[in-house]
């Protein structure tokens, strides 16, 4: 579960890469055949359901983000799944101990499905925002912040 990202030197070949990808997409009028070339010249045809992961991978590398691929109904420890929510291990195990994020025990050690991980994520990330709208009304009702002088 070790993140990917494209070095520096490679990061101009992959934003090539997904630009050619978005041009492709807008030029298709009809679904294409994606096929991969190895170095000796045998061709593979791709599933779409590989291109389109492959296309994903591309976008968020573009990004220079790091990608982890990870099949959803992996189990995860309690450290890789307080990584992955950006928690520490402790706070992971609250949350786990108040029933917050479903998990199963195999012996003494906790596992998280990564669905439940990510659906806990989404909710989490949606009452951020939902808070923030709210604190952003009340500044708003409250007749927001005074301008600061500048001494320019």
């Amino acid at each position: 579960m070790n993140p990917v990202t494209a070095p520096q030197d490679q990061r101009e070949s992959v934003a090539a890469l997904r630009e050619l990808l978005e041009h492709v997409a807008t030029e298709q009028s009809e679904p294409a055949a994606y096929k991969l070339v190895s170095p000796t010249g045998e061709v593979t045809e791709l599933p779409e359901s590989v291109f389109l992961l492959l296309e994903r991978i591309i976008e968020v590398l573009a990004r220079g983000d790091a990608i982890t691929v990870v099949p959803v109904g992996e189990e995860l420890t309690t450290q890789q799944a307080a990584n992955l929510l950006n928690v520490s291990r402790q706070y992971l195990v609250r949350l786990l101990d108040d029933g917050r994020i479903p998990f199963r025990k195999t012996g003494t050690h906790r596992r998280v499905r990564m669905e439940d991980l990510l659906a806990f994520k989404r909710q989490r990330d949606r009452d951020r925002m939902a808070s923030l709208d709210d604190l952003s009304q009340l500044s708003q009702d409250f007749g927001g912040y005074e301008e600061v002088a500048s001494d320019d």
